[in-house]
């Protein structure tokens, strides 16, 4: 049989066929990837009504505002701990004690000395010690009595020269005797009003000056060996143990009153712009989760430091710790609320955008994209504050989900909200 060779011009018509129905089907899928391409996915959404606060976060350290330290005033050993920590004490009552048997010797001595200095500057004031001041009395009299004496005689012998029962060298003589008498009576007189010169008082009243400050400090050291509460509190730290020795100037106990605290914390140099006193301030601490404090700004900064790298201002806040939960030397978070508005059209902070000193946001009409000027007031960590140029429930793009830049006339599809 004889074998049927195929038609030529059949084939080629189909396979310009098939060709023309591939060509027609790439037309079409071009054309629809091309539309496809130019529908940009973002992410969107709705501007709301809420209440919204300006906050500023830092972190702080708590400190208690009425604090008392104790510290050793000498060497000496630790002779009793009358309390422990976490006591609630009372003005008065004692806390610790250490061997006072140096203080008390010390003192003793201090006493002595001021008692000598006492009665040196008693005898300067008086012209002497009493007996001296008596001796000097009782010949201040004797040379009174010659004095006058004197003068008697001079008196009788100038009448009997007169009548010339006397010589001159008679009178020269009665006048020599009372000179002298005289000189006698202003001597000692001047030992008993002003026998001192002004540099021995001076002396005097400084060596007595010194034994009061000496006997003063001799006490207080006496005194600093008792340690007592100066007022109702908490005994947080007593890091000695009875027995212990101490040198001077460690510690030997720590008490507040943490009724009321205080923390202290620093405040980025851009933001201190926005703090006053009286600012309402929000602390939480991570051991008691969920737990909130509130307190209020106490001071601002007056000054800029460097603190690593980063240029700070202090301020300090007062809470109220009425349950004495929050403890000394804790670190915690603090939020300072600089401003708050109720009821007030907010957006995300992402979704706006500043151009050449204008604020915008991307509103999405029709699925198509269109640049909105808005006006702004106080802002959160997320959200911002629109006073001008939104009503609430507009939708609002947030960005496309290809970091492709947005532009006004751009057609989008949202598929995350």
């Amino acid at each position: 049989m004889a074998k049927q060779e195929p038609n030529n011009g059949t084939e080629r018509r189909r396979i310009l066929s098939i060709a023309g129905i591939v060509l027609v089907a790439v037309i079409v899928f071009s054309g629809w990837m091309r539309f496809r391409s130019t529908v940009v996915s973002v992410r969107a959404e709705k501007a709301i009504r809420q209440d919204i606060a300006n906050v500023i976060s830092t972190n702080g350290k708590i400190e208690p505002v009425r604090n008392f330290e104790a510290h050793a005033p000498a060497p000496a050993t630790v002779r009793k701990v009358l309390a422990t920590e976490g006591d609630h004490v009372k003005q008065g009552q004692l806390l610790l004690q250490l061997d006072d048997v140096d203080a008390r010797a010390q003192a003793a001595r201090a006493l002595a000395l001021l008692r000598a200095a006492e009665a040196d500057l008693n005898a300067v004031n008086s012209g002497g010690t009493n007996e001296e001041v008596l001796t000097l009395r009782a010949d201040l009299s004797k040379a009174q009595a010659e004095r006058d004496e004197a003068r008697r005689n001079q008196d009788a012998v100038q009448r009997l020269q007169q009548n010339g029962a006397a010589s001159a060298a008679e009178v020269r003589s009665a006048q020599d005797r009372l000179k002298k008498a005289e000189t006698d009576v202003q001597l000692l007189q001047s030992k008993i009003s002003a026998r001192y010169s002004s540099p021995e008082i001076a002396k005097v009243q400084a060596n007595a000056d010194q034994a009061k400050a000496a006997y003063a400090a001799a006490q207080e050291l006496l005194q600093s060996s008792n340690i007592r509460a100066p007022f109702t509190g908490v005994v947080y730290q007593i890091p000695v143990k009875p027995g212990s020795y101490v040198n001077s100037g460690e510690l030997l106990v720590q008490m507040a009153n943490l009724e009321k605290v205080q923390v202290r914390a620093f405040v980025d140099e851009p933001e201190i712009g926005r703090l006053e006193k009286g600012q309402k301030v929000e602390l939480r601490w991570d051991a008691v989760p969920g737990r909130i404090w509130q307190g209020t700004l106490t001071r601002v900064p007056t000054v800029v430091t460097m603190a690593g790298t980063r240029t700070v201002g202090e301020i300090t806040c007062e809470i109220d710790n009425s349950d004495r939960k929050l403890l000394p030397n804790v670190n915690v978070n603090v939020n300072i609320l600089t401003a708050r508005h109720a009821n007030t059209i907010t957006v995300s902070r992402e979704s706006v955008h500043d151009l050449d000193g204008k604020r915008y946001v991307y509103r999405i009409v029709d699925e198509k994209i269109q640049a909105q000027e808005i006006k702004t007031g106080i802002s959160s960590l997320t959200r911002v504050e629109i006073t001008q140029g939104l009503t609430e429930g507009a939708q609002i793009s947030l960005g496309s989900t290809n970091s492709q830049p947005l532009r006004t006339g751009m057609e989008v599809r949202v598929v995350e909200r």
